[in-house]
């Protein structure tokens, strides 16, 4: 609905050259070259007309004014309030690029406070106004500024506004702009009211948020109704910004309903005076500690109050699972131990049973091991990644306050750890006696970046499709590619040139693997099923990061600030250990009814958490969000699909490591023939 048209620029028919029937075949050849180089020169110069225009040099925070100082207002986007992923430029509706000039104020400034006063002292009055508020109009809106990485993953499109700010002037009223909104505009306005638009605009990267209009007495049911329901839109703006000594440490802007103007009408011009005010006020919050008072602001509800109640209640709980499996698993294998170990040379002759009786075949390796393999290095990748971004953010070293910083970290992150994810999964292959070890490499390059680059070019097409800024512009693109060609790919190889020629190749296994596999009962209770497992071991880590998973979600799809790294890495180490414990719990159960194929069933066991975190993806969205619409459904349901698959990898790979460990300790305190 907001897509712009874009004009292609028409070629003359005079200079296609003119080909005769007895031009020579070279003079043909040489022709079409000439037209093809003159074709790809004017395509070129096209694109990079718009893809290489100048942009601003952003402005950086943290400025330090001089007295009346130029404060710049940054404009950024607007968009549904309850579709935070459905942006679009601020100038994507009518609003203003020009200031006014002083007389066209001056005019509206009297209409605006209606003085009637003798001639004298309104000349004095209104001279002393304009030398206060000199109008200088040199700032022109909607021209682009240039963005961090972070800000353009997250759909900031910054441009230039043309309001006049300066540091500790007050502002009572000034005009920014007269029009006259067409049929057009208004039904522009009226879509973007009833579909609840709120516009983003930032002074020193402190952001701000108001609403562009408002509906007053409209039907649930029937929407607007002739002649009941009004349609107001907010042609005011009231920034309050505080400051401390010489820096601009809060801002916020608020809209007049005493100001507003009735467009309900489409089908009249309507006349409209956007105007602005400022405010400043003296504030002791130090600069470093600005972002805290968007906790306050009603775009960012706040409940935190019951965070630390709901996180200890859940360690509680997570704490009393674990040691009351770990005291049974630890005395059901006490007493297989005495079991086994105490059998004498007249009882050898006796039929083994349980977890004993497969212990040539429990270290047979598993069916697809390139794949298996691939995911095990990645889900380690992934881990450490995540660990060391919540490490980070903890420390102050990744700004969890600037925009698009957590996800512009986790790019860099997960292309600078690819060396460990190519080192496990070759190493790993090499154990299972592999020799393609580059297919192995090359699954483990792409497990993880394919899937996720299918879900970015479909919601990115969704994106271009409506004309929004969440659809990541080219040269985005191009800089995460280039990032993940030059740096991803050579620590890929690197890792498995290492792990091929350094790592231990030796599996060392204690027991030896027959050559025979032994035949699997089928007749076990339903209690023990496959199902069963993968139910329990989802829910039950589940459980354990409920609680945050509801804060996390408000942070990803809202407007939340999410700010408590420290709840978030204790939440993610406490899920580990979980999901740890749990895996190892039910492959003891596994190996008891004499299932020997437990590689894979142990790696989607511990992963089914990710399924469980998708599921309340869906829950979230219907019950605890008012998202809607095509775009933003395919955004969340997308990448949330990425992120699942993402714990999905990660805590699999962490259960099996577990359970590798446990399966080699246990079969090496026995004695097997």
């Amino acid at each position: 609905k907001h897509q712009k048209v874009s004009q292609r620029p028409l070629l003359s028919s005079n200079i296609l050259p003119l080909v005769s029937k007895r031009t020579a075949p070279k003079r043909t050849m040489r022709a079409s070259s000439i037209l093809s180089l003159l074709l790809w020169s004017s395509a070129i110069s096209t694109a990079s007309a718009g893809l290489f225009k100048k942009k601003h040099r952003r402005q950086k925070a943290g400025t330090k004014y001089e007295p009346h100082g130029e404060v710049h207002v940054v404009v950024n986007k607007v968009g549904p309030f309850n579709n935070p992923t459905e942006t679009y430029r601020y100038y994507s509706l009518p609003f203003c690029r020009t200031h006014a000039d002083e007389s066209t104020h001056k005019e509206a400034y009297e209409e605006e406070r209606n003085i009637a006063l003798e001639e004298e002292e309104e000349e004095e009055s209104s001279a002393s106004y304009l030398r206060k508020l000199e109008i200088k109009g040199n700032r022109i809106g909607a021209e682009r500024h240039k963005q961090r990485l972070g800000e353009s993953i997250v759909g900031d499109r910054r441009e230039t506004s043309p309001y006049e700010l300066s540091f500790k002037d007050d502002i009572e009223w000034r005009l920014l702009c007269k029009t006259t909104l067409d049929k057009h505009d208004i039904i522009k306005l009226k879509e973007a009211i009833h579909n609840n638009y709120f516009f983003e605009m930032f002074i020193e990267d402190l952001p701000m948020w108001g609403y562009v209009g408002d509906i007053e007495d409209e039907d649930e049911i029937l929407g607007e109704v002739e002649g009941q329901s009004h349609t107001y839109l907010f042609p005011h703006l009231h920034f309050k910004l505080g400051y401390n000594k010489n820096q601009i440490v809060s801002a916020a802007v608020t809209t007049e309903r005493d100001r507003r103007v009735d467009i309900t009408n489409v089908n009249k011009p309507t006349p409209v005076q956007f105007s602005y005010s400022v405010e400043y006020f003296e504030d002791d919050l130090p600069w470093r500690m600005r972002m805290t008072r968007y906790s306050d602001s009603r775009f960012l509800p706040g409940s935190f109050e019951i965070h630390w109640l709901s996180i200890i209640n859940s360690f509680v709980l997570v704490l009393l699972l674990t040691a009351f499996l770990t005291i049974i698993l630890m005395r059901v294998l006490k007493n297989d131990f005495s079991r086994y170990m105490e059998i004498d040379d007249s009882s050898m002759e006796e039929e083994e049973s349980g977890w004993k009786l497969i212990h040539g075949d429990v270290f047979r390796f598993p069916q697809f091991p390139v794949l298996f393999c691939a995911s095990v290095g990645t889900g380690v990748q992934l881990t450490i990644a995540t660990l060391l971004l919540l490490g980070l953010a903890l420390t102050g070293m990744i700004s969890t306050t600037r925009r698009g910083s957590i996800l512009a970290g986790m790019v860099i992150l997960y292309c600078l750890t690819t060396t460990v994810g190519a080192y496990i999964s070759t190493r790993l292959y090499f154990q299972m006696n592999g020799k393609n070890w580059v297919r192995c490499v090359l699954f483990t390059a792409g497990l993880f970046p394919v899937p996720t680059s299918f879900v970015f070019m479909w919601v990115n097409t969704v994106a271009l499709f409506h004309g929004s800024t969440s659809a990541l512009p080219f040269s985005t693109i191009f800089t995460i590619a280039a990032i993940f060609a030059l740096v991803a790919l050579p620590l890929t190889v690197l890792g498995g040139i290492v792990a091929k020629n350094y790592a231990n190749h030796d599996f060392n296994a204690p027991t030896r693997t027959t050559k025979v596999a032994r035949e699997i009962p089928t007749e076990v209770p339903w209690y023990r099923s496959r199902f069963v497992q993968m139910v329990v071991s989802g829910f039950l880590p589940f459980s354990a990061i409920y609680i945050e998973l509801h804060y996390i979600f408000a942070s990803m799809w809202g407007h939340q600030i999410y700010t408590l790294f420290g709840i978030l890495l204790f939440a993610f180490v406490l899920l580990l250990v979980v999901t740890s414990f749990i895996s190892v719990a039910l492959l003891y159960f596994q190996l008891a009814r004499e299932d020997h194929r437990w590689w894979w069933s142990t790696f989607i066991n511990a992963g089914m958490t990710g399924l469980f975190i998708y599921a309340y993806s869906f829950f979230y969205y219907f019950h605890r969000s008012g998202m809607t619409g095509m775009l933003q459904s395919s955004f969340y349901f997308g990448y949330m699909s990425i992120v699942s698959f993402g714990f999905f990898l990660m805590l699999g790979s962490c259960g099996f490591h577990f359970s590798l460990l446990f399966v080699k300790h246990i079969y090496s305190r026995v004695k097997c023939d």
